[in-house]
């Protein structure tokens, strides 16, 4: 009985001990602010002060890029662009733009060439994970890649430089949700 007691009052003081460690036990944690979405709006309108930046944010970040952000918020493709990938979005600089006959941004940025300038944008984006080393590759193997569009691109290794489509990777950057591929001509799907 004695035996009993004595494990009894040990159980009885080591949890008050651990219980009143743990209350003055402090972690220090670092504070996130994190904006919930806007009724309505989708994943490409939260904001935190925590996570690294997705393509559309480092899109937003640089002035080259102002033309294709103005066309992804005007077609409504915001989501699609920040979504957890991995994507691999090949993203045209704004000479890219200017490259197309006159008038042609212009036209598709009307609200009722909506559905045609998404079908363009989603031709820009390969819902995989291709780091420069894995389109060298693919390109080794004549490979095409499937884009969100449900078209497919040639990739191409000419004088150890990169084409998709056609074009010219010019810079490689990556992002929290896959990577951006810097391009210098729309990739314009064949209809």
């Amino acid at each position: 009985m004695k035996k009993i007691k004595l494990t009894i009052s040990l159980l009885a003081v080591s949890m008050l001990l651990f219980v009143s460690c743990n209350g003055e036990k402090k972690q220090d944690v670092k504070e996130t602010k994190t904006e919930a979405a806007p009724l309505g709006k989708g994943q490409s309108a939260v904001s935190d002060n925590v996570s690294e930046a997705n393509a559309l944010q480092v899109a937003k970040s640089l002035d080259d890029f102002k033309t294709l952000v103005v066309a992804i918020e005007t077609a409504g493709v915001e989501d699609a662009v920040v979504n957890a990938g991995p994507l691999t979005i090949f993203a045209p600089v704004n000479s890219a733009f200017d490259k197309l006959p006159e008038g042609t941004v212009e036209t598709l940025l009307k609200p009722e060439n909506k559905a045609k300038l998404a079908y363009i944008l989603t031709n820009h984006v390969a819902p995989a994970n291709y780091p420069i080393k894995q389109l060298k590759k693919e390109a080794k193997k004549g490979r095409k890649l499937y884009m969100a569009s449900g078209k497919y691109l040639v990739v191409e290794n000419k004088d150890g430089d990169i084409y998709v489509g056609g074009t010219k990777i010019l810079k490689t950057v990556k992002v929290s949700n896959g990577w951006i591929h810097v391009i210098g001509d729309v990739l314009v799907p064949a209809e």
